[in-house]
């Protein structure tokens, strides 16, 4: 694939709420361990507002923009206000009708840097940027030209970021406090983010 359509991107968008439904609860239970237990509910409720505005769009730039907007609009907390900054960021530094691999990775890297925006959170401070950080940076250094590879490099990276919060000590927000405690399992912001991009990169099998 060469050029990343709008609906290509609404597909990708359905399968990652597919994809976090189903592990709603197990993202609940890690967040559970250090916070309020809200974490699979919470990110639910914004995607779930992302994707209902993205059926309306017709545009991608403007479709990222409503999607931002609803998420913050409709949902409340940390997580709304990441995703929605996540999707508004997309819209501001996305450029054309159907996105190339060099559209989607300025696309991407405008969704970090509005995030960055929000947070002082690191890789290494088991948060979800362990996961979405080191899946931007992954997506803007793969040399390769087709859509689906930049996206698989994103999927693995975050992923690979998602694991390394295990053995990490929580070095930002609540969980901080609980020192050594927070070690030993993985950050639910960063294995939800990584679902995401585990999503985005089944690109080639939508259907299901």
């Amino acid at each position: 694939m060469k050029n990343l359509t709008i609906d290509d991107f609404r597909l990708m968008l359905q399968r990652a709420l597919k994809r976090i439904q189903e592990r709603e609860e197990e993202f609940s239970k890690l967040d559970a361990l250090t916070g309020d237990g809200d974490h699979g509910t919470a990110i639910v409720s914004a995607f779930s507002a992302a994707v209902n505005a993205a059926e309306k769009g017709t545009e991608l730039k403007t479709m990222l923009s409503d999607m931002g907007m609803a998420v913050m609009m409709q949902t409340s907390g940390s997580t709304s206000t990441l995703l929605g900054a996540f999707f508004l960021g997309m819209s501001d530094s996305v450029s054309g009708i159907d996105p190339d691999v060099t559209g989607i990775k300025t696309m991407f890297s405008g969704g970090l840097d509005n995030v960055r925006k929000q947070t002082k959170a690191n890789v290494g401070d088991k948060t979800m940027m362990d996961a979405l950080i080191p899946a931007v940076k992954a997506m803007e250094n793969c040399p390769l030209e087709e859509i689906e590879e930049i996206l698989s490099a994103a999927a693995l990276a975050a992923q690979k970021g998602a694991e390394a919060t295990v053995d990490m000590v929580a070095g930002f927000g609540r969980s901080r406090n609980y020192g050594e405690r927070s070690k030993g399992f993985m950050d639910c912001g960063a294995a939800s983010w990584s679902t995401m991009f585990a999503a985005f990169a089944e690109i080639n099998s939508q259907t299901s």
